[in-house]
């Protein structure tokens, strides 16, 4: 088996037949199979505490299946979870390059086109499942048909052909008949592996599902017993009467008709039987009991998954939700950075390391949480720096504002300066024609360009200590926050001084237009 140079983040070198074979597929025989037995039918809670134990310690088939069918029955969870995970599957990924160098930049826009791919669409919805269950795999299936390593498509995997290793919890290996105790180390740069930081320690018991388990089993039993009560209570009783007098026949008859008007609506009985529809008293109080726990519940798990229980109730303002949304914005930025992580990591590192060679940095996919406040931010701050003298690359702004460079011969929007009209000479008499004015160097534009040229010196400078110290924050808010912390340590004397020269200058000229009459 060729085995390369190349080590991944572990210092596994890279078998390079196993790249294009598919390791993890399910098989009808064998210990990686796709039917499994319920775990949800039934639920108790002494059965509930088993299985959460038992995925603590290292067996968590019957969790994962249990988070399975947890999406599957549950309709408010499979609700909050799935808005939860389509949040950032439709997110756009942006591809960043290492620096400006043009070797950087081609190896970004050849990954750029990898990410716009269907295939990787569909991983990026794939490694969402990793919210409910805790972890999530997809398999590369890698293609060197050509003269780079490229991936052809991207294989989920279900999370219970793998389990984690018994000493320290955290390394993930695959079920194999080779090892079907420990399983099997996973293949460099064969696996994306995604474990969200939902909550710290083990990744196995940082799942939804384990949050959301016993919501789930509570609500269960109040659906029971609720249709129970449905059942019972929910339509009229029917009651047959007959008199002392009835022999076994009518009463067989009695009953017969009582029995046909539960599906019929129709009976036939002697002149002396009579049918009674008795309503049920009292019971208006117990199904608003049942409503109200299954509702409370319902909000308890809107509370573990997205946040807040604003955006899942009928009965909230849109003034509640809109400050609610703040807090979902918070959990899609931190579930958007934690897959960016793994993308750049099991993903964009194999990539680059397969096909350049080695020593320079590596592109990055940020997926990108949409923020139109901060991009008005920065419009605005570009307005004002730009004409003071910020120089500002242009693929920066078109990073952050997520525009992408306009192709060769494109139609490009721009401000079309206005086209002054040709102004025709007239011919006039010699006499008639006015005299020419005798052009009197303006004083004030000289001392006016005579101070830009001798601010511009100081203005550069302070304009300077801005551009690197917009290089080196992440936001515009770091930016605001840094810029006032800064702004005591600049010299400004200088620029105060030329400021009042400048000020006096124009009192003198203002002076001397009056004294001359203009």
């Amino acid at each position: 088996m060729a085995e390369s140079k190349i080590v991944d983040q572990f210092g596994r070198p890279i078998q390079y037949d196993k790249l294009t074979e598919e390791l993890a597929a399910a098989r009808t025989t064998g210990i990686r199979q796709v039917w499994h037995q319920s775990v949800a039918s039934g639920l108790t809670p002494g059965r509930l505490a088993a299985i959460l134990q038992a995925a603590a310690e290292g067996s968590a088939h019957d969790y994962l299946t249990l988070a399975e069918e947890m999406e599957e029955r549950d309709l408010h969870y499979a609700s909050v979870l799935g808005t939860r995970k389509l949040a950032v599957s439709g997110l756009a990924i942006r591809v960043e390059a290492a620096s400006d160098d043009a070797e950087d930049v081609r190896r970004a826009d050849q990954l750029k086109e990898i990410v716009d791919s269907p295939e990787f669409g569909e991983l990026q919805a794939d490694l969402t499942d990793a919210m409910g269950k805790g972890y999530a795999v997809s398999e590369i299936m890698w293609d060197r048909s050509g003269k780079t390593w490229n991936p052809s498509r991207f294989e989920p995997r279900d999370q219970r052909f793998f389990q984690f290793d018994r000493d320290t919890g955290r390394e993930l290996r695959l079920l194999d008949e080779v090892d079907m105790v420990n399983g099997v180390p996973l293949a460099p740069y064969k696996f994306i592996v995604h474990l969200p930081r939902i909550r710290s320690g083990l990744p196995i018991r940082g799942g939804l599902a384990r949050l959301a388990a016993v919501g789930y089993m509570c609500k269960a039993w109040t659906w029971k017993d609720w249709m129970g009560f449905a059942d019972i209570f929910g339509m009229p009783m029917r009651v047959g009467r007959y008199g002392p007098g009835a022999s076994k026949d009518d009463i067989a008859t009695l009953m017969s008709a009582v029995a046909n008007l539960g599906s019929d609506a129709a009976a036939v009985i002697p002149d002396s039987m009579r049918i009674d529809f008795t309503q049920a008293a009292n019971v208006t109080g117990a199904g608003d009991f049942f409503k109200g726990l299954a509702e409370w519940w319902d909000k308890q798990v809107s509370k573990a998954v997205v946040g807040q229980t604003m955006s899942t109730d009928d009965g909230s303002s849109q003034a509640q939700a809109t400050i609610h949304n703040e807090v979902r914005l918070d959990l899609l930025q931190a579930d958007a950075k934690a897959e960016s992580n793994t993308l750049n990591r099991y993903f964009v590192r194999p990539w680059c390391d397969l096909n350049f060679a080695p020593g320079r940095p590596y592109p990055r996919l940020i997926l990108d949480v949409p923020k139109p406040e901060n991009a008005k931010i920065l419009i605005e701050a570009l307005e004002k720096l730009v004409p003071l003298g910020l120089k500002v690359e242009q693929s920066v702004i078109r990073d952050k504002l997520n525009i992408p460079a306009p192709a060769a011969g494109a139609d490009l929007l721009g401000v079309v300066a206005p086209v002054a009209a040709p102004v025709l000479a007239q011919a006039a008499n010699r006499e008639q024609a006015p005299a020419r004015p005798v052009v009197i160097p303006d004083i004030v534009d000289n001392q006016v360009r005579t101070m830009e040229r001798t601010v511009g010196v100081y203005l550069d400078d302070m304009v300077e200590q801005i551009k690197e110290l917009l290089d080196t924050v992440h936001s515009l808010e770091e930016f605001r926050d840094r810029l006032i912390e800064t702004y005591p340590a600049m010299t400004t004397s200088q620029l105060a001084d030329a400021i009042a020269d400048g000020l006096t200058a124009a009192s003198l000229a203002g002076r001397d237009d009056i004294l001359r009459g203009l």
